[in-house]
């Protein structure tokens, strides 16, 4: 297939058959370049007596890596231990899966300690997040650790 100069470049908002098309293209690829195809999603939610959220996790995995994208905590529900429950139920998700280690990423206005208090060790920073912030990328591995005997 040869694309001529007759092609179009478009931007606009977020489109999700772009991300589908994407998505789809990038795992081919991966799969054919790695031999490793067992890509999956999953997440972890708590709800309250009122039905209202009171937290969550949405996570990815492949080839043993699992990658949390989000976590969130109700403000009003932070110091319940919420955030700690999430995290150690989707690790135990992440085993079940055949992960074997965990990458996640944090803004320093965000959690990072959060994540530094339950294993997590600091792999390096992105600078120039506004305010002077970095973001900072964390790994855990799971074999072996004692939380999850």
């Amino acid at each position: 297939m040869t694309i001529d100069s007759a092609a179009t470049l478009a931007i606009g908002d977020r489109d999700p058959e772009l991300s589908k098309q994407l998505d789809e293209a990038l795992t081919a690829f991966n799969a054919a370049a790695t031999g490793v195809s067992d890509q999956g999603s999953f997440s972890v939610k708590v709800i309250d007596n009122d039905g209202e959220l009171v937290g969550g996790l949405t996570a990815w995995t492949w080839g043993g890596l699992c990658g949390i994208a989000m976590l969130w905590v109700r403000e009003d529900c932070r110091k319940d231990g919420w955030g700690s429950k999430i995290l150690r139920a989707a690790e135990t998700e992440a085993l079940r899966r055949g992960c074997d280690r965990v990458a996640v990423s944090s803004f320093t206005f965000q959690a990072p300690g959060f994540y530094q208090r339950h294993g997590y060790e600091e792999t390096g920073r992105m600078l120039g997040i506004p305010g002077g912030h970095e973001d900072v990328h964390m790994f855990k591995s799971l074999a072996g650790s004692s939380e999850d005997k």
